[in-house]
């Protein structure tokens, strides 16, 4: 069992909230070739980043994701 608190079921619930704001947000977005614009990669990582700095609410998540991870 895995005693990290990032990892307990409040966390993880922030985590997939946080995370369904961010693909529904950015996923979906392509280039004119097609080519998505931000990637799954990026998203993954800023919800991992979200949760570990220990914030309890998802406000502010898209500004956080534009400002730092958004390229």
């Amino acid at each position: 069992m895995n005693e990290d608190w990032r990892y307990n079921d409040e966390r993880m619930e922030l985590r997939q909230e946080v995370y369904t704001i961010l693909l529904n947000r950015f996923g979906g977005l392509t280039d004119d070739n097609g080519e998505p614009l931000y990637s799954m990669q990026s998203i993954t990582e800023c919800c991992n980043d979200w949760v570990s700095q220990g914030h309890a609410l998802p406000n502010g998540i898209v500004k956080y994701y534009q400002a730092y991870y958004a390229s």
